[in-house]
């Protein structure tokens, strides 16, 4: 005698076939066709229905043919993030993505990451999204004043937006933090602090946002009349280690710098331990100021001042400014967005 198969538990499947419209119509009785349009949040389905098909959807976690979808509309719903490894800002590439993964979340979009090495061709990178129409829309970061991805992007019409912003006369889509404002600030906090000497480490000179951290500390020592110093052979995307084994060798000589402006929490942390080296203390013999992106540096070296930039909501920002772009906005002001830090030093004696 043949034994009977046993049966599946209904809620319990094996293995459970990809929900389609047919699924969505089948389980709230619309036409396959409405089902369609309400996701698509055509304006002829009433809100309710469009409620109800993506409430059914999510529950079912049904994810639209992204191949159907692309020889029908001529889109991809695909967002790339060109990702610079950036070691001198604590959390910068998963706090962006998080902030662009909020904007993209009630939309049909996915995000690609590729990794950005400076090294390496970035054009080439950009040339290959754009050639074989693996985006509707790129991200990238670290720009430079005449930045050839931005130049390629905007020959080829195709949606971008940069973290940062360059030279070129024409406009296009950005979101920056105002490195000028902070880069000013900090200095004028050491100044106030009674440091004869600040000093900064700058990133790579190619890079857009140097020169406004430049102007920024330049602006500041000028107006003040105090003596300075921006060190020739270091930059921020030194390792850690160079950056600390050059702060040392500068302290031990004659007329050191008594005040840092950091551009992040590693060379913060670096200039500490290189200070360290040298017997000397933080607030007392020297200060600084730096860019606070986490909690870790305020947490362990409380005497550091800090000025914070949010790079979830940049990311936000970000993600939204591309969405627009896509949508065709071409509105300059609605398009870029420089974000100027807020400025809260703590009361000191």
């Amino acid at each position: 005698m043949a034994e009977t198969p046993k049966s599946t538990p209904v809620d319990a499947p094996l293995k459970a076939a990809k929900p389609t419209l047919r699924t969505i119509a089948d389980l709230t009785g619309f036409a396959v066709t409405t089902v369609s349009r309400a996701l698509s949040n055509a304006p002829q389905i009433s809100a309710e229905t469009r409620r109800r098909v993506h409430e059914v959807a999510a529950k079912i976690g049904y994810l639209p043919d992204r191949a159907a979808q692309r020889l029908k509309t001529g889109r991809t719903n695909v967002i790339s993030v060109l990702l610079d490894p950036h070691e001198e800002i604590l959390g910068y590439g998963t706090s962006l993505m998080l902030g662009i993964a909020n904007a993209l979340k009630d939309t049909p979009y996915h995000l690609i990451v590729t990794p950005s090495f400076v090294a390496g061709s970035n054009v080439d990178a950009i040339r290959h999204i754009v050639r074989n129409g693996m985006a509707d829309g790129i991200i990238f970061s670290r720009t430079e004043p005449f930045d050839p991805r931005v130049r390629l992007l905007l020959e080829q019409g195709f949606a971008f937006v940069t973290h940062g912003r360059t030279d070129f006369s024409t406009p296009h889509p950005y979101v920056d933090y105002d490195n000028f404002t902070f880069a000013y600030e900090a200095t004028k906090r050491l100044i106030a602090r009674g440091r004869s000497k600040p000093t900064i480490i700058l990133p790579p000179r190619r890079m857009t946002f140097c020169q406004h951290l430049q102007h920024g500390f330049m602006t500041a020592v000028r107006e003040a009349g105090v003596a300075y110093e921006i060190p020739d052979d270091i930059d921020l995307d030194c390792p850690v280690d160079e950056i600390r084994d050059f702060v040392s060798r500068r302290a031990g000589l004659t007329d050191a710098p008594d005040g840092f402006v950091c551009g992040g929490e590693v060379s913060a942390l670096a200039t500490i331990t290189g200070m360290s080296d040298r017997g000397l203390t933080l607030g007392a013999e020297y200060d600084i100021v730096a860019k606070q992106t986490s909690k870790l540096l305020v947490n362990i070296q409380p005497k550091v001042e800090t000025i914070y930039e949010d790079l979830v909501d940049t990311g936000f920002r970000m993600g939204t400014t591309l969405l627009a772009a896509i949508g065709g906005e071409t509105d300059p002001e609605k398009l870029q967005t420089l974000l100027k830090p807020t400025i809260v030093f703590p009361a000191r004696g």
